[in-house]
């Protein structure tokens, strides 16, 4: 179980005329994961989602706020201390062709966490060789044909499969899953998505899946629950199906309506949600931060930061939250192509 309470992240730009300024990539998100459960964090660029990732698996560290491992505050441990925990969270870069060292054959790239997990637990060298080969037929490629091979010599598709299993090398219980096929061929992304589902369902891997793509959130963890983002704040959860049937937020709606689908397939009298204006560096911070962009905005949100709360008030479901003073169901879908 991992939990993340109040989370910060201030990035602070040096140079430039004004001196630089400051980023604020996170703004006190709280989530949770749990054991072999399915978390997706989705929002658009800039959103802060790619921040939380690393600071999940340790690669970054919060400004405020606490992760919580198993019901250990890392906090409270020293950077020693807390390693063999951030072990158990391994994350799935974004991009398949700089994550693998291009000098170093797939076979060297497995044995190096191989060889630390044997040194672990006593294990053998051969233990290391057979575990790379169980590893590589796990995630469906041979491993015969990839072992000897340098990652220039792989397709896009099997350069991601190779990333995933060299995180397997550490019996993680949670896989960070950050933006894991957009990069890969469309052709190639159904198969890598349909792995990590599988991994979750064979292994009891718990996955946090960052995307900005509701679908591929949907796919991989339907049953899970849904975090929004924007500018760093969650402005929705709950329920993956509840958030993506019956959103509330205008910002979830504006997503869902972006989603493109085949001219013909919309769903008869479904609204579109458009924002006023496209994002931008230097929207203030006062106030609702989706305010300006937002085509239901009122005075009350130009001045007051709303929060989360339950959608219906206190006293009904925890099944979805949502940080809105003007919070409405409606039934959005995607727009046609070619409309």
């Amino acid at each position: 179980m991992i939990t993340g309470t109040g989370i910060t992240k201030v990035f602070r730009q040096r140079g430039g005329l004004l001196g630089g300024r400051e980023v604020r990539a996170l703004r006190g998100v709280d989530f949770a994961i749990a054991k072999g459960g399915s978390v997706s964090f989705i929002g658009e660029s800039g959103s802060g989602k790619t921040t939380l990732g690393r600071i999940v698996a340790g690669l970054e560290t919060c400004d405020s706020g606490e992760i919580v491992i198993d019901g250990v505050p890392m906090s409270s441990l020293s950077h020693r201390r807390r390693q063999p925990y951030f072990r158990r969270v391994q994350l799935i870069h974004q991009d398949p062709y700089s994550a693998l060292n291009p000098t170093r054959t797939i076979h060297q790239a497995l044995e190096a966490p191989l060889r630390l997990r044997a040194g672990q637990t006593g294990r053998s060298r051969s233990w290391i060789d057979d575990r790379a080969e169980e590893l590589l037929a796990m995630v469906g490629i041979d491993p015969g044909y990839v072992l000897p091979r340098y990652p220039h010599q792989l397709s896009g598709g099997m350069r991601q499969r190779v990333v995933i299993a060299r995180a397997l090398t550490m019996d993680p219980e949670v896989l960070v899953a950050d933006e894991a096929v957009s990069m890969i061929d469309v052709s190639l992304r159904l198969g890598i998505l349909a792995l990590l589902r599988d991994l979750r369902e064979r292994l009891g891997v718990g996955v946090l899946f960052i995307t900005h793509d509701i679908a591929t959130a949907r796919y991989i963890g339907g049953d899970g629950e849904l975090y929004v983002l924007y500018r760093g704040q969650v402005v929705e959860r709950g329920a993956t199906e509840k958030i993506i049937a019956d959103p509330v937020h205008p910002y979830t709606q504006s997503l869902l309506s972006a989603t493109p689908v085949l001219h013909g397939l919309e769903r008869p009298g479904a609204e579109r949600v458009v924002p006023r204006e496209m994002q931008r560096e230097g929207l203030p911070d006062g106030g609702c931060l989706f305010a300006r962009r937002c085509p239901f905005a009122t005075e009350r949100c130009e001045s007051e930061m709303p929060v989360l709360g339950r959608y219906g008030g206190e006293g009904t479901p925890a099944e979805q939250e949502h940080a809105c003073f003007h919070p409405q169901r409606r039934a959005v879908i995607p727009v046609g192509v070619g409309e």
